[in-house]
Protein backbone atom coordinates (compact mmCIF):
# COMPACT_ATOMS: atom_id res chain seq x y z
CA UNK A 1 0.00 0.00 0.00
CA UNK A 2 1.06 3.70 -1.08
CA UNK A 3 2.05 6.45 1.30
CA UNK A 4 -0.40 8.86 1.71
CA UNK A 5 0.25 12.35 0.04
CA UNK A 6 0.63 15.53 1.74
CA UNK A 7 -2.66 16.57 0.34
CA UNK A 8 -4.45 13.32 1.59
CA UNK A 9 -3.39 13.49 4.89
CA UNK A 10 -4.71 17.49 5.27
CA UNK A 11 -7.86 16.08 3.56
CA UNK A 12 -7.97 13.40 6.25
CA UNK A 13 -7.50 15.24 9.14
CA UNK A 14 -3.93 13.78 9.83
CA UNK A 15 -0.74 15.52 10.27
CA UNK A 16 0.84 16.80 7.42
CA UNK A 17 3.94 18.57 5.59
CA UNK A 18 2.63 22.24 4.85
CA UNK A 19 6.08 22.65 2.28
CA UNK A 20 4.74 20.25 -0.47
CA UNK A 21 4.35 20.92 -4.34
CA UNK A 22 1.04 19.32 -4.93
CA UNK A 23 -0.24 21.98 -1.95
CA UNK A 24 1.83 24.85 -3.15
CA UNK A 25 -0.26 24.40 -6.52
CA UNK A 26 -3.44 24.27 -4.64
CA UNK A 27 -2.56 27.73 -2.91
CA UNK A 28 -1.71 29.15 -6.07
CA UNK A 29 -4.73 28.21 -7.79
CA UNK A 30 -6.79 29.33 -4.63
CA UNK A 31 -5.22 33.08 -4.49
CA UNK A 32 -5.28 32.94 -8.73
CA UNK A 33 -9.12 32.56 -8.13
CA UNK A 34 -9.24 35.15 -5.19
CA UNK A 35 -7.60 37.54 -6.92
CA UNK A 36 -9.66 37.23 -10.20
CA UNK A 37 -12.70 37.69 -7.44
CA UNK A 38 -11.27 40.63 -5.76
CA UNK A 39 -10.82 42.48 -8.92
CA UNK A 40 -14.82 42.27 -10.19
CA UNK A 41 -16.84 45.13 -9.95
CA UNK A 42 -20.24 45.38 -7.69
CA UNK A 43 -22.22 44.78 -11.11
CA UNK A 44 -20.49 41.80 -11.86
CA UNK A 45 -22.65 39.32 -9.35
CA UNK A 46 -22.60 36.43 -12.42
CA UNK A 47 -19.52 35.98 -12.89
CA UNK A 48 -18.73 36.18 -8.37
CA UNK A 49 -21.00 33.78 -8.54
CA UNK A 50 -19.39 31.47 -11.03
CA UNK A 51 -15.85 31.93 -9.28
CA UNK A 52 -16.71 30.84 -5.87
CA UNK A 53 -18.70 27.81 -7.58
CA UNK A 54 -15.19 27.03 -8.88
CA UNK A 55 -13.59 27.97 -5.81
CA UNK A 56 -15.27 26.60 -2.65
CA UNK A 57 -15.78 23.38 -2.06
CA UNK A 58 -19.65 23.50 -2.09
CA UNK A 59 -22.07 26.80 -2.19
CA UNK A 60 -25.81 28.20 -2.67
CA UNK A 61 -26.31 30.08 -5.17
CA UNK A 62 -26.63 33.13 -3.46
CA UNK A 63 -24.00 33.79 -1.55
CA UNK A 64 -22.96 37.47 -1.18
CA UNK A 65 -18.95 37.73 0.08
CA UNK A 66 -17.82 41.74 -0.51
CA UNK A 67 -14.39 41.74 -1.88
CA UNK A 68 -11.71 41.67 -0.58
CA UNK A 69 -11.99 37.89 -0.17
CA UNK A 70 -8.38 35.47 0.56
CA UNK A 71 -8.31 31.68 1.69
CA UNK A 72 -5.71 29.17 1.93
CA UNK A 73 -7.49 26.03 -0.31
CA UNK A 74 -11.10 26.88 -1.08
CA UNK A 75 -12.25 22.89 -1.33
CA UNK A 76 -12.23 22.63 2.19
CA UNK A 77 -15.26 25.95 2.63
CA UNK A 78 -19.01 24.73 2.84
CA UNK A 79 -22.00 27.68 2.69
CA UNK A 80 -25.10 26.99 2.64
CA UNK A 81 -27.49 29.21 1.20
CA UNK A 82 -28.16 32.92 2.33
CA UNK A 83 -25.14 33.82 3.58
CA UNK A 84 -23.43 37.37 3.53
CA UNK A 85 -19.82 38.76 4.71
CA UNK A 86 -18.52 42.12 4.59
CA UNK A 87 -14.91 42.91 3.15
CA UNK A 88 -11.93 41.58 4.57
CA UNK A 89 -13.05 37.96 5.23
CA UNK A 90 -10.11 35.62 5.61
CA UNK A 91 -10.37 32.09 5.86
CA UNK A 92 -7.16 29.77 6.30
CA UNK A 93 -9.05 26.35 5.29
CA UNK A 94 -6.20 23.85 5.94
CA UNK A 95 -9.37 21.83 7.54
CA UNK A 96 -13.66 21.91 6.98
CA UNK A 97 -14.80 25.21 7.22
CA UNK A 98 -18.74 24.66 7.14
CA UNK A 99 -21.04 27.75 7.51
CA UNK A 100 -25.26 27.00 7.66
CA UNK A 101 -27.58 29.03 6.69
CA UNK A 102 -28.69 32.74 7.02
CA UNK A 103 -25.16 33.29 8.56
CA UNK A 104 -23.78 37.19 8.82
CA UNK A 105 -20.37 38.01 9.05
CA UNK A 106 -18.79 41.80 9.72
CA UNK A 107 -15.97 42.97 7.88
CA UNK A 108 -12.16 41.95 8.53
CA UNK A 109 -13.07 38.63 10.17
CA UNK A 110 -10.49 35.70 10.15
CA UNK A 111 -11.36 32.31 10.25
CA UNK A 112 -8.31 29.58 11.20
CA UNK A 113 -8.23 26.22 10.80
CA UNK A 114 -4.12 25.15 10.88
CA UNK A 115 -2.50 24.35 13.89
CA UNK A 116 0.91 23.62 14.30
CA UNK A 117 2.89 21.56 16.69
CA UNK A 118 2.68 23.41 20.04
CA UNK A 119 5.83 21.69 21.88
CA UNK A 120 8.12 21.26 19.20
CA UNK A 121 9.74 23.98 17.24
CA UNK A 122 11.57 21.82 15.22
CA UNK A 123 8.55 20.27 13.76
CA UNK A 124 7.04 23.64 13.16
CA UNK A 125 9.99 24.69 11.56
CA UNK A 126 9.77 21.67 8.81
CA UNK A 127 6.05 22.83 8.18
CA UNK A 128 4.15 20.36 10.24
CA UNK A 129 0.30 21.40 10.36
CA UNK A 130 -3.09 19.92 10.90
CA UNK A 131 -6.69 21.25 9.96
CA UNK A 132 -9.37 21.65 12.96
CA UNK A 133 -12.71 21.73 11.76
CA UNK A 134 -14.61 25.30 12.30
CA UNK A 135 -18.38 25.50 12.15
CA UNK A 136 -20.71 28.28 12.42
CA UNK A 137 -24.18 26.75 12.60
CA UNK A 138 -27.58 28.10 11.28
CA UNK A 139 -28.42 32.23 11.74
CA UNK A 140 -24.92 32.88 13.51
CA UNK A 141 -24.34 36.63 13.53
CA UNK A 142 -20.94 37.90 13.77
CA UNK A 143 -19.49 41.53 14.29
CA UNK A 144 -16.09 43.02 12.53
CA UNK A 145 -12.46 42.00 13.83
CA UNK A 146 -13.48 38.96 15.15
CA UNK A 147 -11.08 36.06 14.81
CA UNK A 148 -12.06 32.39 15.08
CA UNK A 149 -9.40 29.82 16.00
CA UNK A 150 -9.37 25.95 14.62
CA UNK A 151 -11.40 23.57 16.04
CA UNK A 152 -14.49 26.31 17.30
CA UNK A 153 -18.08 25.50 16.81
CA UNK A 154 -20.34 28.20 17.36
CA UNK A 155 -23.93 27.11 18.25
CA UNK A 156 -26.98 28.37 16.07
CA UNK A 157 -28.50 32.03 16.23
CA UNK A 158 -25.47 32.97 18.32
CA UNK A 159 -23.94 36.52 18.26
CA UNK A 160 -20.66 37.32 18.39
CA UNK A 161 -19.28 40.75 19.54
CA UNK A 162 -17.27 42.97 17.26
CA UNK A 163 -13.33 42.46 18.08
CA UNK A 164 -13.81 38.94 19.77
CA UNK A 165 -11.04 36.36 19.21
CA UNK A 166 -13.18 32.58 19.85
CA UNK A 167 -10.99 30.30 21.21
CA UNK A 168 -14.18 27.69 22.49
CA UNK A 169 -17.18 26.43 21.39
CA UNK A 170 -19.94 29.14 21.99
CA UNK A 171 -23.42 26.83 22.58
CA UNK A 172 -26.69 28.44 20.26
CA UNK A 173 -28.61 31.71 21.20
CA UNK A 174 -26.17 33.42 23.56
CA UNK A 175 -24.29 36.75 23.05
CA UNK A 176 -20.79 36.13 23.47
CA UNK A 177 -17.89 38.41 23.01
CA UNK A 178 -14.34 39.24 24.42
CA UNK A 179 -10.72 38.01 24.32
CA UNK A 180 -11.02 34.75 25.00
CA UNK A 181 -14.57 35.50 23.46
CA UNK A 182 -17.42 34.14 26.33
CA UNK A 183 -21.02 34.26 26.76
CA UNK A 184 -22.12 36.83 28.21
CA UNK A 185 -26.07 36.21 28.04
CA UNK A 186 -28.63 33.93 27.04
CA UNK A 187 -31.04 35.07 24.03
CA UNK A 188 -34.72 34.57 24.59
CA UNK A 189 -36.67 32.84 21.95
CA UNK A 190 -38.14 35.73 20.72
CA UNK A 191 -34.96 37.47 20.36
CA UNK A 192 -33.19 34.58 18.72
CA UNK A 193 -35.96 33.77 16.41
CA UNK A 194 -38.01 29.64 16.89
CA UNK A 195 -36.60 26.69 15.51
CA UNK A 196 -39.33 26.80 12.37
CA UNK A 197 -37.68 29.70 10.57
CA UNK A 198 -34.67 27.21 9.43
Amino acid sequence: MSEKTEMQKLKSGEWFCANDAELDAARIRAYDLTTEYNQTSRSEDTKRRAILKELLGSTADDPVVVPPFRCDFGFNISIDENFYCNMGLTILDVGPVNIGKSVAIGPNCHIYTASHPLCNPWERAKGMSIGKPVVLQDFVWMGGGIIINPGVTIGEFAIIGSGSVVTKDIPPRCVAVGNPCKPIRQLTIEEAGSRKMI
